[in-house]
């Protein structure tokens, strides 16, 4: 189905409903009884040979036999071609021009379900023209009627502020079937109709929304539906079921119809989610960075979110590598999703570069971030967690930690990184030094060619030293770690000394050494 433009015919008539005018009441079925259905949208009449080339589908073909006097044997190959073309019917006059049809051309049509039809003499070609064109324009100028008609019921719900329950509960009431309208992700939003029907939409939604491509299963009614689009997204559909009949082309034009106004619903959602979500990302910036004024906890209760209590604050960090847009998307749909199935009352808000969420002290901040984290397959931001914080005055020091962990744990674990802030230890003074070189530099000057992995016994030799120093020189352990003989590891701790010093009696050495492996741990430094 498509919408109608001016001077198209969409709907018609069927062969049968045809047969019923009164200028063919005295008009004769005589093969093709399974084609009756076939739609009627146009009338021709073929008195030239070469009528193939102008025919066109759904069309009602008259004809007295004159051009085909000379070939009768042609007429089944003819029934053949018309079919091929999509022709509704032939209806022919017999007697003047043709006796009688050969039978090889009424079993073709039998077999093809090509309906032919034999005219009375006494009915004017111009009379079955008139009369027939005239209920075809009839019924699809009732159709439009009918279709303009929902539509302006179905705006008119929009602009008295109605949402996707009233759209699909006007839709059910005017078809008298099961509506239902689903978001993107196949979820369904609202649902109408008699319950049986209803319970049975909810089915065939469900199996495609786990097969999309798969056809609905099983059924005796009817199952259609219509997307529904809005700024060149597809955000979801309109769909109906009948248990009682199937849904005529004038039902699924009401629903074209539906969905358009569903795509009005949808955008206005969308402005109006905008806005609100703006509201709330400047409120929440402002309270984190300490310019929230006064009656901050009275008006964060406006959004339904208590800062009253001890909080945790959550930072999601975009990672450096992601296509932040539709990330940052994601991202907030996702810990939106997250707090509120952990924590009702808690906040989240989206800012440029990252989300950020409050969280009751009660609810777990790590689960809160996994699950978040879970729901973007991508794992494109990394996660900071505060410690806990005691009211809204103790935010932006909580926020500030959070920012930290977000960072740093990226630095220490790469993209996609879950850390607390009390988890990061000497991690957050490294993180401090702003000269990056000199850092380096004394990285190079401690640790000299075990510094880089350019030789990989160097870099054996680092790790060698990584466990002694957490094991606290403890041979025995080290050795266990590292799967070593004894032997082995007291060779290497020779070599290790000779390349860095007697570390072994250093203390100030083995904290050199420690905080220059720590250095080497933190990614982006």
């Amino acid at each position: 189905m498509r919408l109608a433009s001016t001077g198209t015919i969409l709907h018609g008539v069927s062969v049968g409903e045809v047969l019923g005018v009164s200028t063919l009441a005295d008009a004769r079925l005589i093969a093709g009884r399974a084609g009756l259905d076939r739609i009627v949208q146009r009338l021709n009449v073929m008195e030239v040979p070469d009528i193939l080339a102008w025919v066109k589908p759904h069309e009602l073909l008259l004809t007295t036999g004159y051009p085909l006097r000379n070939t009768p044997q042609s007429l089944d190959r003819l029934v053949a071609d018309l079919d091929e073309r999509g022709l509704a019917a032939l209806a022919i006059k017999l007697g003047r021009y043709l006796d009688e049809l050969p039978g090889e051309m009424v079993e073709q049509a039998d077999r093809l379900g090509f309906p032919l039809i034999l005219l009375p003499n006494d009915v004017g070609f111009d009379d079955i023209l008139n009369q027939v064109l005239t209920d075809i324009l009839n019924r699809q100028a009732a159709i439009l009627a009918r279709t303009e008609e929902a539509h302006r019921a179905l705006v008119q719900i929009v602009l008295a502020g109605g949402g996707m329950r009233e759209v699909t509960a006007e839709v059910a009431g005017l078809l008298q079937v099961a509506v239902g309208a689903t978001d993107a992700a196949g979820h369904l939003l609202a649902a109408a109709g008699e319950s049986a029907q209803v319970a049975r939409l909810r089915e065939i939604n469900a199996a495609l929304a786990r097969t999309p491509a798969a056809p609905p299963a099983g059924g005796d009614g009817h199952y259609a539906a219509v997307p529904v689009v809005a700024g060149g997204h597809h955000h979801g559909r309109i769909a109906a079921y009948s248990a009682h009949g199937t849904l005529t082309p004038s039902d699924i034009g009401i629903l074209e119809r539906a969905a358009t106004v569903a795509a009005l619903v949808i955008t206005k959602q969308e402005a109006v989610t905008a806005v609100e979500s703006k509201y709330r990302a400047d409120f929440l910036r402002d309270v984190l960075t300490g310019r929230g004024g006064l009656r901050v906890a009275e008006r964060a209760q406006a959004f339904g979110w208590d800062l009253e209590r001890p909080v945790s604050v959550l930072v999601a960090e975009i990672d450096p590598d992601a296509e932040e847009r539709p990330v940052q998307d994601r991202m907030l749909a996702a810990w939106q999703a997250s707090v509120r199935k952990h924590d009702p009352r808690g906040a989240v808000a989206g800012f440029s570069h990252e989300v950020v969420a409050i969280v009751g002290a009660a609810a777990d901040p790590a689960k809160v971030a996994r699950d978040a984290l879970a729901a973007v397959s991508d794992g494109t931001f990394s996660t900071g967690l505060s410690r806990v914080a005691s009211g809204a005055d103790a935010l932006p020091g909580a926020y500030g930690q959070a920012l930290k962990a977000a960072r740093v744990g990226r630095q220490l674990h790469g993209a996609g990184a879950v850390a607390h802030f009390d988890e990061l230890g000497v991690y957050r003074l490294l993180s401090l030094v702003n000269d990056t070189d000199e850092l380096h530099a004394f990285v190079r000057e401690t640790l000299g060619p075990l510094a880089g992995d350019d030789d990989a016994e160097n870099a054996d030799l680092r790790r060698t030293l990584q466990a002694l120093l957490e094991t606290n020189l403890n041979v025995a352990e080290t050795a266990r770690r590292l799967h070593f003989h004894y032997n082995t590891l007291r060779y290497r701790i020779g070599k290790l000394e000779r390349m860095l010093g007697n570390f072994t009696e250093d203390a100030h050495l083995r904290l050199n050494l420690t905080l220059a492996l720590h250095v080497l741990r933190m990614r982006g430094i």
